[in-house]
């Protein structure tokens, strides 16, 4: 079995199934395991880096241009000889988008299965490790992987207590301009106790204004744009302190140690994939303050208020 992958989250559900060694190709973005860097590399990004508003504009502009924000290397995928391709319609900004694959791989002398992902919830997520799993020939694999999963979810929502209404949560997935967190985030901080006005479970991320970011009080925040590191992060933490709305959050007046938080969003949510799990186990320790759940090495850190 030969499989590519052209998503990050679909790498590691097919590593998490055991299949890690089937792997023939991936996208530049696929980083974990790291043990994987020797797979060669399909995709490349024609975006550039800059600003966050830089970027924005940018990826604004080819969407609306109808231009793809994503290159694959044709040439070099019909030399794998691919028996699967793990993509996804999710997202476009994240990865190279289910159209191009499919016309590729409508070409390629011996046509693949393609295994598109389109995951709304960490549901979601856990069938998709299923799917991965049997597509690549490790199903009772996957399936164990599944259940350690789901049993570690479901341990960590046992130490939420749903008759106490807990904090309204700001997750900020872009900073500038500002975009809540979607899809399977509202719901994963309402498992964990907290809640999530600005946006709906399932729904896509959306941009927000600074109206709608005030009506919500935030009483704590998470930062964690979509594709940065943990370096980048501090560095957009440092753009969101200087914009007139910051000051007035409760998050920032009521001055609590550590209700804000910068979180690796590259690794952790923005990835429906199985460290997912690990993303949630935070958020419940962190809202319910219990740090025994939290990790080892999850990759997050707590500014002080006023800190840029």
């Amino acid at each position: 079995m030969r499989v590519v992958s052209l998503l990050p989250s679909a790498t590691e559900l097919l590593c998490a199934a055991g299949g890690g060694a089937l792997l023939v190709g991936r996208s530049h973005e696929c980083d974990f395991p790291a043990d994987l860097a020797h797979v060669p590399v399909l995709t490349r990004a024609r975006t550039h880096a800059g600003s966050s508003a830089a970027i924005d504009a940018e990826v604004s502009a080819s969407l609306a241009g109808g231009a793809g924000l994503y290159e694959l290397d044709e040439r070099q995928l019909a030399e794998l000889a691919p028996d699967v391709i793990l993509t996804q319609s999710l997202c476009d900004v994240c990865s190279i988008d289910l159209r191009t694959v499919e016309r590729v791989a409508a070409g390629l002398p011996r046509r693949p299965l393609i295994v598109n992902l389109d995951p709304k919830s960490v549901f979601d997520v856990f069938d998709d490790l299923l799917r991965v799993g049997e597509a690549a020939g490790c199903g009772e694999a996957a399936e164990r992987a599944m259940v350690a999963l789901r049993a570690r979810y479901w341990s960590a929502v046992d130490f939420v207590n749903p008759y106490v209404p807990g904090p309204e949560v700001l997750f900020l997935e872009w900073a500038d301009p500002p975009f809540c967190g979607g899809h399977w985030t509202p719901a994963l901080i309402e498992a964990a106790g907290a809640r999530h006005a600005l946006n709906a479970a399932g729904a896509k991320s959306r941009r927000i204004t600074p109206e709608e970011i005030l009506e919500s009080a935030a009483e704590r925040v998470v930062i964690c744009p979509c594709g940065f590191d943990l370096g980048r992060t501090r560095l957009e933490h440092g753009l969101l302190t200087r914009t007139r709305w910051w000051p007035l959050l409760p998050a920032v007046l009521e001055a609590k140690p550590g209700a804000i938080a910068l979180v690796d969003g590259n690794q952790m949510f923005n990835r429906p994939g199985p460290r997912l799990v690990d993303a949630f186990e935070w958020l419940v320790g962190w809202i319910n303050g219990r740090e025994e759940l939290v990790p080892e090495g999850f990759p997050v850190e707590y500014p002080a208020v006023g800190s840029d």
